[in-house]
């Protein structure tokens, strides 16, 4: 893990003063880091009882798709408000400064269905347990909350403390 972290570009100030943005950019641009945290992330659920992965926009996608691919599973995305053209239910939930809203497309999911939700970050737990509340507002249940990075010092783990989670690059 500590080799992959070395993908990870550290981007102080952005997208504002006093944050440290982790930039997963140099990761994707090289083939062999990206296919090994694909491959991590992917043993991370090939021993679950698993019908369907989530990607979460937008770097969620990215990590979700050749997941979902790699293990045979179906694949279905949560988007911002306006952006899935189908029926869908929403969820909102609180920001630091303001509210955010996600969308899943109504017949993305069936009762029953073991769901593994996917993102490329783990900060404050937000985005992450609206989704899992989507999954089980449809009747789902959430098999894993799967990141690639976590930022620790941010408390996300503790705020999903209700459901799986497991991360591969902690900072």
């Amino acid at each position: 893990m500590e080799e992959l972290k070395k993908h990870i570009r550290a981007i102080p100030d952005f997208p504002k003063k006093g944050i440290l943005f982790r930039d997963i950019t140099t990761l994707l641009k090289n083939k062999e880091a990206f296919r090994e945290a694909i491959d991590i992330m992917a043993d991370l659920i090939r021993s679950k009882k698993v019908d369907l992965i989530l990607g979460v926009e937008s770097r969620g996608f990215i990590f979700a798709a050749p997941i979902a691919y790699n293990l045979g599973l179906p694949l279905n995305l949560i988007r911002k408000p306006g952006k899935l053209p189908a029926e869908t239910i929403s969820e909102s939930y609180s920001l630091e400064y303001g509210e955010n809203t996600i969308e899943l497309h109504k017949d993305a999911i069936r009762k029953g269905d073991k769901v593994v939700i996917c993102d490329d970050l783990l900060a404050t737990g937000g985005t992450a347990m609206a989704s899992a509340h989507l999954v089980e507002k449809f009747g789902g249940e959430v098999s894993l909350l799967l990141f690639l990075i976590e930022l620790m010092d941010l408390d996300g783990r503790e705020k999903l403390k209700d459901y799986p989670v497991e991360s591969v690059l902690k900072f």
